[in-house]
């Protein structure tokens, strides 16, 4: 028995080293929607005055930021982002073939839209379905410096998604 407990611990040391590996790889494929803004527009954002809900229509953002800006070193990332799907192009059985990830629910519908590095075309040939457009999914594949421009909004960058699943936030039951 004795000789078996450091073959043991050493397979236990290995096993363990390989899941806290696998882990933090995992964690660093993930995409934060604030490293798809350069520094001079995220400084602008932070730097807003505050909105009021008095007037005509919604605080527009300020004309700087909007320009579409984008960080080179985005270009050929591969990972994942999570968002909220603005269809585009859907089938005749309401698959999503094409469509805007926006950062959070509403954005695009209700006007301003977000800024163009904040929304990211998204094409999908498989398509998927949605219960609801509230529900928010993850988007796996290679990022993309590319703008669109449609009637909806514009975007500076683009995924050709790998895959598409619903949103689970990992530790949350």
């Amino acid at each position: 028995m004795r000789s078996v407990l450091p073959l043991l611990a050493l397979v236990l040391a290995v096993s363990l080293s390989l899941f806290t590996t696998a882990s933090a790889e995992d964690a660093s494929d993930e995409i934060d929607w604030l490293e798809l803004m350069p520094a001079e527009d995220l400084n602008l954002l932070e730097n807003m005055p505050e909105v009021t809900h008095e007037g005509d229509g919604p605080a527009a953002l300020p004309d700087e930021i909007m320009t579409g800006r984008t960080v080179d070193a985005m270009d050929g990332r591969s990972g994942r982002i999570p968002g909220f799907v603005v269809p585009l192009k859907t089938t005749r059985d309401m698959r999503i073939l094409e469509f805007f990830l926006v950062p959070y629910y509403g954005a695009c519908i209700h006007v301003p839209p977000p800024p163009p590095n904040q929304i990211i075309h998204v094409k999908y040939k498989e398509g998927f379905t949605l219960e609801a457009l509230y529900d928010p999914v993850w988007i796996e594949g290679t990022l993309t410096i590319e703008k669109t421009e449609n009637d909806i909004a514009s975007s500076s960058y683009s995924i050709v998604a790998e895959n598409v699943t619903p949103y689970e936030e990992e530790g949350v039951y």
